[in-house]
C-alpha cells in the first residue's frame, strides 16, 4: 500500500497505535496520531519523532479529512466508520507489508499460548519465526525483521478493520460468547472472526477445532484447505489424540508423536498443542521436529500458571480467563478437587455454563468483585459459595478450605477492571498473595522443627504421646517461586 504523501489518521496511542504511526511516518505519510486521553495519561511518546503530529485530550480530528484511518483495536467503529473513506487496521497493514508467510490465530481462548507455541515449534524446525499481534508486540514491528514466518495473534477487534488480509495458515481455536458489549451479539462476534479466512485461496490452509460446534460449522465457508484438530474424537484427516500421543494424519499417511515431554497442564492446553501442530503441518514444516519444543515450553504468565505448592495444595494463576468459556475450559482441565476463585467485572455474559463445569469439581467457590452476586445466583444449589472482600482475602480463605491434594484455581470468568488495571495486575496480586502465604508456611514449619526434634520434657511426654508431628512441606515445583 503506497503511503508516501498520504494524510493518515491513527486513532489511539497504545502499543499498536504508536507502532502504526511510526510505520506510516517512515513510509512518507503525513501522520496525525489522536487519543482522547490527556498527555499526562499517555506518558512519553518521543519515539514517534517529529514526523507525527500528536493530538491528545480533546475531540478526535474528522476522519473525512484523511486519506487513511488506522484505528487501534480498542477503538469502536462508531468513532470513525461513518466518516472515513479508507480504513486499515495494523493487522491489515502488516499483512500487506510482510514478505513472508503469515500464520494467524484467533478464537475466544488460548490464542496467546497457541501463538507462542507455534513460534517455538517452528524454531525447533529450524525456521526463523516471530510471534506478534494482540499478545504484546505489535504486528507492524515485524516488518523488516529477518524472518521466514510471522505468527500473529488476531483479535475480533482487529479483524473488524481488515479487507485484504490473507494469512497462509489461519486458525480458529474455539468460539464462545465474548465482547458482546462491542459486537452486540454472538452472531456478529462470530462474523468478525470469519474475516481471518475470508480472503484465503485454494492453496491456503484453515485450521479448525472439530470439537467446537460453532467452529466446525465454519468449514463449509472456507475457500482454502480445511485441516481439523480434535482432543475428543479420532480423525481420518487432521491432528488428534491417541492415548498419550498425537496422531497427524494427512493424505492417507499417519505419524504418531509422543507427548512425554509436555509441561503444560490442563485439557485446554492439549487442544492448544494440537492446534499448533496442525498449523505446523499446514505450513509444510515437520511436526516430528516441532513436537520437540514441548519439552522446554512452560506456558505464559497468568494462563494456568503454577504459582506455589503450599502444604500439598497447588495454587494456579489463570487470571487471563476473563470470560465464561475460558473459565469453563480451566475448570474442566483439572482432575483434582478445586477451590475456585472467581469474579470481577461482568462482561454481559451468561454465567450458567459455569455451574455445569463447577458441579462435582469445585468444593467451594470464593466470589469477589462486581459480578459476585450474579455468579452466586448462577451457582446456587450446585456449588458451595462464599463471598470475599478482596483477592488477598480469597487466597487466605482458600488456604483454610483446601487440603493436601486440592488445587486452588484463580479463573475469574470476568474482566479485571472493577478492582485492577488489567488481568496482568490481577494475576500479579494473586501471585504475591500466594507467595506470601508460602513464605509464612515455610517460616512456621522451620520454627516448629527444632521443637519437634527436641526430647519432650518428662511431664509433657504423656500428653504428646500418640500425636502426629506436623507434615513437612513439599518442595515448590517452580524454582523461581
Amino acid at each position: 500500500m503506497e503511503l508516501a504523501g498520504k494524510r493518515v489518521l491513527v486513532i489511539g496511542l497504545g502499543h499498536s497505535g504508536r507502532s502504526a504511526a511510526r510505520f506510516c511516518a517512515l513510509r512518507g505519510a503525513r501522520v496525525v496520531a489522536a487519543d482522547a486521553r490527556s498527555l499526562g495519561e499517555l506518558g512519553e511518546f518521543a519515539e514517534l519523532g517529529d514526523d507525527v503530529e500528536v493530538c491528545a485530550g480533546g475531540p478526535l480530528p474528522d476522519p473525512a479529512d484523511f486519506d487513511l484511518v488506522v484505528p487501534s483495536p480498542g477503538v469502536p467503529r462508531e468513532q470513525y466508520a461513518a466518516r472515513a473513506t479508507c480504513v486499515r487496521g495494523d493487522i491489515e497493514l502488516a499483512g500487506l507489508a510482510l514478505q513472508v508467510p503469515i500464520i494467524a490465530v484467533t478464537g475466544t481462548n488460548g490464542k496467546s499460548t497457541t501463538v507462542v507455541l507455534i513460534e517455538a515449534m517452528l524454531r525447533a524446525c529450524g525456521l526463523r519465526a516471530m510471534a506478534a499481534g494482540n499478545l504484546g508486540r505489535p504486528a507492524l514491528d515485524l516488518v523488516g525483521e529477518a524472518l521466514d514466518v510471522a505468527v500473529l495473534e488476531v483479535s475480533s477487534f482487529q479483524l473488524e478493520a481488515v479487507e485484504r488480509f490473507r494469512p497462509r495458515v489461519a486458525l480458529i481455536l474455539n468460539l464462545s460468547p465474548d465482547h458482546l458489549d462491542r459486537h452486540g451479539d454472538f452472531a456478529s462476534y462470530v462474523d468478525a472472526k470469519r474475516a481471518i479466512f475470508r480472503n484465503q485461496e485454494g492453496e491456503d490452509v484453515t485450521v479448525l477445532n472439530q470439537d467446537d460446534p460453532t467452529v466446525r460449522e465454519l468449514a463449509a465457508q472456507v475457500r482454502g484447505r480445511v485441516l481439523l484438530f480434535s482432543r475428543r474424537a479420532p480423525l481420518v484427516e487432521g491432528v488428534c489424540l491417541d492415548g498419550g500421543a498425537v496422531l497427524v494424519r494427512q493424505g492417507g499417511e499417519s505419524r504418531r508423536l509422543s507427548l512425554d515431554g509436555l509441561q503444560l497442564a490442563g485439557n485446554h492446553n492439549l487442544e492448544n498443542v494440537l492446534a499448533a501442530l496442525a498449523a505446523v503441518q499446514g505450513l509444510g514444516a515437520d511436526p516430528g521436529q516441532a513436537v520437540k519444543a514441548l519439552v522446554d515450553f512452560r506456558g505464559l504468565a497468568h494462563r494456568c500458571e503454577p504459582v506455589a505448592n503450599v502444604g500439598g495444595v497447588l495454587f494456579i494463576n489463570d487470571s487471563k480467563a476473563t470470560n465464561v468459556g475460558a473459565a469453563v475450559s480451566s475448570l474442566e482441565g483439572f482432575s483434582q478437587p478445586l477451590v475456585w476463585i472467581a469474579g470481577g467485572r461482568d462482561k454481559g455474559l451468561d454465567f450458567a455454563p459455569l455451574a455445569d463445569a463447577a458441579e462435582g469439581r469445585v468444593k467451594t467457590a470464593l466470589l469477589l468483585g462486581e459480578a459476585a452476586p450474579q455468579l452466586e445466583t448462577a451457582l446456587a444449589g450446585r456449588v458451595a459459595v462464599e463471598r470475599v472482600a478482596s483477592l488477598e482475602a480469597a487466597v487466605e480463605r482458600a488456604a483454610e478450605l483446601a487440603v493436601p491434594g486440592d488445587l486452588v484455581l484463580l479463573s475469574p470468568a470476568c474482566a479485571s477492571f472493577d478492582q485492577f488495571t488489567s488481568f496482568e495486575q490481577r494475576g500479579e496480586r494473586f501471585r504475591a498473595a500466594v507467595t506470601s502465604l508460602a513464605h509464612r508456611a515455610s517460616s512456621d514449619a522451620a520454627a516448629a522443627a527444632p521443637a519437634a526434634a527436641a526430647p519432650a520434657a518428662p511431664a509433657a511426654r504423656s500428653a504428646a504421646k500418640g500425636k502426629e508431628s506436623a507434615p513437612s512441606l513439599p518442595r515448590n515445583p517452580k524454582d523461581s517461586e
